[in-house]
């Protein structure tokens, strides 16, 4: 997960300097196309980093709490995803 950690730490910068420039655009009025472009690049880098985290989650965390015996705090954990996701 280190490796991962520091690729989301990574992309999660990236993430950051696109919304900073998204405020310069919306300050300078820059054209509303190309500022939902780049709202859009934005949102699918957030998506990006919650299916990693998502992935990780349910590759490694749930897996450790059912071999654990705690199927019940992993089944409430998949639904509160879910119904994260869903939104």
């Amino acid at each position: 997960m280190k490796n991962d950690t520091q690729k989301l730490v990574r992309r999660l910068k990236i993430i950051e300097g696109q919304v900073r420039g998204l405020q310069e655009m919306v300050e300078k009025g820059v054209y509303c196309i190309d500022v939902i472009t780049q709202a859009s690049a934005v949102k699918q880098g957030i998506s990006n980093v919650e299916d990693k985290l998502l992935e990780h989650h349910l590759g490694h965390c749930l897996v450790n709490q059912i071999k654990k015996g705690e199927t019940k705090k992993a089944t409430d954990e998949i639904i509160q995803v879910y119904r994260l996701k869903r939104k």
